[in-house]
């Protein structure tokens, strides 16, 4: 039976620095499963490398909520993500916990009629803002920075012997000194505006 989570050497994963609690000096790679483990529930359940669930979404009995919260491990809110009222683009803010001012917004950019689906994420005032940018004809997407950096990228899982996994499991890999709570809230938004979730 193959794993679904990413096989690591002993070495490499004790090697890396935890800068904090999301952040690491390392490349991260994480296996999305876009199946909720509430039973008859929706949302998503996210595993680090070592097989270990480190984010969860639930919707519950909900498909394509206007809000939905990105949770770690232990049932803690990291983000909540809402649904802009009268937006018919996807424009979407996420709160950090106990705050009432968005901590990003998440806005469709390009020709609504050519079928570009890339969207602006920007940072309160902070003028590091990223782009989420769909891989055409493929189900992935990828985060980069304003300087075109690649700060994230999604994209269907296959295993080690290059089977391919179903629709629902994808893999995340977050490069180094990025926050892997901001991308996994992106991704959730993402995967909202895109009905995967």
């Amino acid at each position: 039976m193959a794993r679904i989570y990413p096989q690591t050497s002993p070495s490499s994963s004790c090697s890396s620095i935890c800068m904090s609690k999301y952040v690491t000096t390392k490349r991260e790679t994480f296996t999305l499963w876009m199946k909720s483990l509430v039973f008859h529930g929706n949302g998503c359940a996210v595993f680090d490398s070592k097989g270990q669930l480190v984010y969860r979404i639930d919707n519950y009995s909900k498909k394509c909520s206007k809000q939905v919260h990105l949770m770690d491990l232990h049932g803690t809110i990291l983000f909540s993500l809402c649904k802009k009222k009268l937006s018919l683009f996807g424009h979407w803010n996420g709160y950090k916990m106990d705050e009432e001012t968005p901590y990003f917004q998440v806005k469709k950019i390009g020709n609504l009629f050519t079928g570009d689906l890339n969207y602006d994420v920007i940072f309160g005032c902070d003028t590091n803002n990223y782009m989420i940018i769909a891989l055409r004809g493929k189900l992935g997407f990828k985060i980069i920075n304003k300087e075109n950096r690649l700060i994230a990228e999604v994209k269907q899982k296959q295993s080690s012997s290059a089977v391919k996994f179903g629709d629902d499991v994808l893999s995340l890999v977050v490069e180094p000194y990025v926050d892997h709570s901001i991308v996994m809230a992106l991704v959730t938004v993402y995967s909202l505006i895109r009905h995967m979730l």
